[in-house]
Parts: structure tokens; sequence; C-alpha cells
């Protein structure tokens, strides 16, 4: 029987509020029912979602906040606005008063890891919390970090991310020692910035047990799958992750211009259909739904903002496994074991 699990969820959170959150959380409930979720959010309207959701109501516990973070708040407004007293600060809070083992919201980016941050505050031995994102890959899935929590990285970092990601990849991946490979200009050991030359040389020398390390890692090797776990900074991470958004979106434009462009090309389509189902449902980005923030002192699942109820389905059922497999110990064990860069 599975261990069960509390999810805290900010019902207010993204594009279209409770009706999507709930709706996810109802899938995944279906799916896994010894989940439970404590639901922050105006009562009404949970309230009249819940009404067509009896099984998700019977798990679940509805508290009310009168205040929801806006997707174009500014992180330090809704911070000083919304502590305390908004639907994203009380699902997050839940988990620091261990009402919840994790905590789920579509909202506000830049808001969410703010409170988070304040509330929860970093790891022992953690400056700067990350997000890390599965990436579709032609090997199946990899862990990508940071994809935007932090600007720069000096060595420690970087090495920082190298062993939440792969904890992480543990988890998602099934991976016992996940191969991990930090992204450059180049393969070369003489190649990129100091930071990320240093942090290379500690993870090869070190070592570590729950981690194998593979040297540096470029662009392309992101959709290959070359290794489990890709490590960056948030600068190039962020722009990484939406050129790949982008990119898929542009070739689903050209397939579907070119399809409908003669009569040979919908015949075409029509015998190579199944293929095309089959190529559209590795390519959709609500199977990978959920970025991860690491190195907080307790989990914290931001999915996107834009979902349906499917992809934030998606983002539970990653909230559930990252508590249920114990994200956070398998990060302090790997902590302990980590020697430091050299100072410069």
């Amino acid at each position: 029987m599975q261990r069960a699990v509390t999810i805290s969820l900010d019902a207010m959170g993204g594009d279209h509020g409770p009706s999507v959150v709930l709706g996810g959380a109802a899938l995944s409930l279906s799916r896994d029912p010894s989940l439970r979720f404590v639901l922050f959010g105006d009562q009404k309207a949970i309230d009249a979602v819940l009404a067509t959701q009896p099984a998700l109501k019977a798990a679940s516990e509805v508290r009310h906040t009168e205040v929801a973070v806006r997707m174009d708040d500014k992180p330090s407004q809704a911070l000083r606005m919304g502590r305390r007293v908004s639907s994203m600060w009380q699902s997050i809070e839940a988990v620091k008063k261990g009402e919840a083992q994790v905590a789920v919201s579509a909202g506000n980016t830049g808001a969410l890891m703010a409170m988070a941050k304040f509330c929860l505050r970093t790891m022992a031995h953690i400056e700067r919390p990350a997000i890390a994102a599965l990436w579709p890959t032609q090997r199946g899935r990899s862990v990508v970090l940071d994809v935007g929590a932090t600007i720069g990285a000096d060595a420690q970092h970087l090495v920082d991310l190298a062993i939440m990601g792969a904890a992480m990849a543990r988890i998602v991946l099934g991976v016992q020692t996940p191969s991990v490979g930090l992204l450059n200009v180049g393969v070369e050991e003489i190649k990129g910035v100091e930071a990320v030359k240093e942090a290379g040389r500690v993870l090869r020398e070190a070592g570590m047990a729950g981690l194998d390390y593979r040297g540096f890692v470029e662009g392309d090797d992101l959709g290959k799958g070359t290794v489990d776990v890709v490590v960056t900074e948030g600068f190039a991470g962020n722009i990484a992750l939406k050129t790949a958004e982008g990119t898929a979106k542009q070739i689903g434009g050209y397939l579907r211009a070119e399809m409908g462009r003669t009569l040979m090309d919908k015949i075409g389509y029509l015998l190579a259909r199944r293929a095309f189902s089959a190529l559209k449902a590795r390519m959709d980005p609500r199977t990978v739904n959920g970025g991860v923030f690491l190195g907080l002192d307790g989990i914290v699942i931001k999915s996107h903002g834009g979902t349906d109820a499917e992809g934030f389905s998606a983002a539970v059922d990653l909230a559930r496994d990252m508590a249920r497999h114990d994200l956070m110990s398998k990060i302090r064990d790997m902590l302990e074991h980590t020697p430091a860069p050299a100072t410069p």
C-alpha cells in the first residue's frame, strides 16, 4: 500500500484558477486514492467546483483566503501585500507547519519563489534555490536546472545544482546513479568560464556515489538526452527552456500548414496519422509540466500558469513523487559528502 501524501494547493493560482487546479487534483486522485489535499483560496469558488467532484471533496480540506496573487504582480509587491493572507503564501506555510508535505501552485513564478524562499528558507549549505524542469529527449526525459530561479553562478552553486538535480533524477527517472553534465560552449576541459571549469574539476575528482559526472555537454545534448541531469545557471537555462518551447511550437505550426496544403498532403497525413499522433504525445508539454524548487527547506512545485487540468495533474503527480520518495533526505545525504570548490 502506498504511503499517503498530503499536498497543499494554491487553488487561485494560474490563468484559470480553481477549475483547472481542482480538475487536475481530481485526475491525480483517481490514479492514486491515497492522496489528500489542503485547498487554499476563495471558498465559494472552490466549493462550486467540489460540488461536481465528490471524491476530491471527501479527500480535501478547504481553507478560505481573501487574497490571490495576480500573475502580473511584482514579486516584492506580492510578498508585501500577500504575505500570510494569500492562497499562495498559506499553501507554502502549510508545508512549513508540517500540515502538508509539498505545495503546488500555478501562480506567478517570481512571487512563488520569493514567498517560498522567505517562508521556508534555504537548506543548510545552500545559498540559492533553483528551479528544476523535466526535459523530453530522444532517450526519454532528463532533469535540467536551473531554468530561471537565479542569474549567474559560482562553482559552489553549480556543484550544489548537480547534487540536487541528481537527487531529483533518482526519483523521477528511477536511476540509482544518474549521469550529470555541465552545460558549456564545448566539451573540452579548457573551454568555458572559470566557474564552470572549477565546478567540473570538483565533480570529476570527488567521485560521489550518488552521481556519475560525465563532463561538459553542449546545447544539442539537451534534446539527445546525453545525460540524465544537465546543470547550468538560471539565465542560460531559462533561455534554453524558452527556445525549446518555441521550437516545438514552430515545428508543430510547419507540420499543420504542410499537411493541409494539397490533396496528396492530406492523404499522406491520413496514412501517417498514427505516427503524427505518437509524435504529438511525445512533444506534449503537459506530460512534463511542473518545475521543482530545489534548495529550499521544503518542497514546492510550480505548474505552468496556462496549463489545463491534465497538465496540472502532471505537476500534482510530480509533487507526490517528490514527497513520497523523500527528496529532502536524498539531497541532505549527498550534500554531506560533497567537497568544496577551491577558493579563487
